[in-house]
Parts: C-alpha cells; structure tokens; sequence
C-alpha cells in the first residue's frame, strides 16, 4: 500500500520504483513522517524573522484569492508551520515572480521558499531542503466508454494510451508500462480532448491536473481516474519541500520538526482534504 510505503523517509526510493496506492483510498493523504518519530525543536531565540517567499501562479498550491490575498495549499501550511513554532510574530510570506525566487533567497530577499521548487542536485549544491511533504503523483484516467478488463494497468497493455509528448510522464509511461501502445500529443488540452473523443481508451498523466479536469464541465462526465497513483523519484522528483539558504540549517531542522508535528496531529491531512477534494492519491 503507497500509505505504507510512504514512511519516512518519504522519497528514499531506488530509481525504478513506482508506487500504487491499493483502490478506494484517493481522498487519504499518504503518511509523510513516521509517527513515531520525534523530532527536537530547534533553538530559534536567535531567529529575527522569517520570511517565507512564494508565487502567486500555481493554484491550488500558491495563488491570490477575489480579494487579492495569497491562499493556496502552501501558504496556508506557511502560515500553520509559523504557528506550530511559535513564531507567528516573526513570518511573512510574501508573493515574488517564480523566476525571482532563487535569487531573492541568495540575496537575504527571504528565509525560506515554498513554491513547488524542484530539489535537483544542482540546487542541492546552493540550498537546503526540508523533508518534503507532499509528492505529485502520476495517474491513469480512463474513458468510461473503453471495454478495458480490469481496474489495474495491466489492462491497458496492447491498448493506446495518451501521453503529453517530451514530458516525464511519457519518459514514465514507457519506461515502466512498455507493453501499453503510447500516442503522443502536443499539450495537455489535446490529449483530454483525445481522451474525451475516444482517440485513446486512457491518459497518463499529471496527478494534480487531472483529478480537476475529470471533475470539471470541460471534461463532460467523459472519464475516470484509473488505478495508481504512480510516484517515481527518478522521473517526478523527490515532491514538495521548503528550501533555504545553506547557511540556515537550524532553520531545515525546524521546518522538518513543524512539518512532522502537523502531519501526526491531522493538521497536513486536514490542509490536504480541503485543497484537494478529489484526492491526488
């Protein structure tokens, strides 16, 4: 079960893992830290300020609302890792171009970052990264109109499944579902029309996006997720967590003690359920 498999650490996975979490569970969100584990508080007596540095253009994680105020999935964990510290006096977050980010960081424009920055080895050399808390899967949505045999991929070998051409996601497909017959296209509007019109029986796909779009008027009550989710470090990363500048340490530490506090009192699960009602996983 992914729930299972999720325990701390979250992403220590060999490169050819793929995960699946066992149907009927996609509105519960996968155990980030072990339960048990205890993480200390840092002292943070010293710390003056911490501005928590985010983007207004990746709904539903970081966004403004009607009224011009930042909301998202991020900001409102922001907001909650301040309070679970006890240093709600001492945040800001503040919204930056996503291009400015790193730089803002380097420049003491900021303490921390939370805007869905990868955490490649490249960056790794420059920052440091909390554990992360949340991982975007990979998922299968089917037309409800294909005859397919089964309720696990297995029964889509032999079948045409779409997939965005040059993304991680077509690099996953055929990596991990070699006997499935991937069709190509140019963006993601095009492969849910061709999934809508029946040009494909199924899609693979962003996990985040596509529970939306099903959900959506756009999709037209078209299709379903299908089994998965599918997380794979070596072709989707390690998830979501909170960067800093090299020189912040105890500053990780205490964004990782938040973070698995949050996470064994529901706090995260309760963030999770009302961003994302239609479940990632």
């Amino acid at each position: 079960m992914l729930a299972a498999a999720l325990l701390a650490p979250l992403f220590a996975l060999s490169a050819s893992t793929v995960m699946a979490q066992e149907a009927g569970k996609e509105d519960a969100l996968p155990s980030m830290f072990d339960g048990r584990e205890r993480l200390a508080r840092p002292d943070l007596s010293a710390v003056v300020r911490v501005r928590i540095l985010t983007t207004v253009d990746f709904p539903p994680f970081n966004f403004a609302d009607q009224t011009g105020r930042l909301s998202g999935f991020n900001v409102d964990l922001a907001r909650e890792i301040c309070a679970e510290l006890k240093l709600e006096a001492k945040c800001q977050i503040q919204a930056l171009p996503f291009e400015d980010l790193e730089k803002a960081l380097e420049g003491n424009g900021g303490e921390a970052v939370m805007a869905g920055i990868a955490a490649t080895p490249q960056r790794r050399d420059r920052f440091l990264f909390s554990r992360p808390y949340i991982g975007i899967p990979a998922r299968f949505a089917r037309n409800l109109k294909a005859q397919i045999p089964g309720e696990t991929a297995a029964a889509l070998s032999g079948r045409k499944v779409g997939v965005v051409k040059d993304t991680a996601h077509e690099m996953m497909l055929k990596a991990y579902f070699p006997a499935i017959q991937a069709v190509p296209f140019g963006n993601d509007w095009e492969m849910t029309e061709g999934l809508k019109k029946g040009a494909v029986d199924a899609v693979f796909a962003d996990g985040l996006r596509l529970p939306f779009w099903i959900s959506s008027e756009a999709s037209e009550k078209c299709c379903a997720l299908f089994d998965g989710p599918y997380l794979s470090e070596k072709f989707l990363g390690e998830g979501l967590s909170v960067m800093v500048r090299k020189s912040d340490p105890i500053l990780v530490s205490a964004f990782d003690q938040a973070l698995a506090a949050l996470s064994r009192n529901g706090r995260l699960q309760d963030l999770y359920l009302r961003y994302f009602p239609s479940g990632l996983y």
